[in-house]
């Protein structure tokens, strides 16, 4: 089935984050330890309210039940990019991609990035992003391990 997707609303505020969650919790914990894991899963709702906001997010929905979302920032960053455990390998991070490359390319940005966790690196090679760098984040005390990586979305 495929997902369908939406504009994330204000209202979806408490579905979005418990998939983040779960996402951080079931499967980063694949690629990261425990302490790592408990650094990461955390979300202050005042602040992610906001930052839904004041980017586009988009919403995917399986049987109208919140799957997964993306978001896009003005500059061309995706920050996050999160599915629900249950809906993994269902094709629901790859709809939000094109919907999000999509609205980047109507946006004429030429260039799109994010900071990939060990765990989401496979799924943007798999679709076009080149690592850039290794980075080692620090976040609460502890040290994770990303891969800032690009895509070219119009050629130079």
């Amino acid at each position: 089935m495929q997902p369908v997707i939406r504009r994330y609303d204000a209202a979806d505020l408490d579905a979005v984050i418990g998939v983040f969650l779960r996402s951080v919790r079931e499967v980063a914990s694949r690629d990261y330890d425990a302490g790592q894991i408990a650094a990461w899963a955390q979300a202050d709702r005042d602040v992610w309210s906001r930052r839904r906001l004041d980017r586009s997010t988009w919403i995917a929905l399986i049987d109208d039940v919140i799957a997964g979302f993306m978001d896009l920032e003005g500059n061309g960053h995706i920050d996050m990019l999160f599915v629900n455990p249950p809906n993994q390998r269902k094709g629901v991070a790859s709809a939000l991609l094109d919907t999000v490359e999509n609205a980047a390319r109507g946006q004429r940005l030429a260039v799109l990035d994010t900071d990939a966790s060990i765990t989401a690196r496979p799924f943007f090679e798999k679709h076009g992003f080149q690592v850039v760098r290794s980075q080692d984040v620090a976040l609460r005390g502890q040290r994770l391990t990303n891969f800032r990586m690009e895509k070219r979305l119009i050629a130079v």
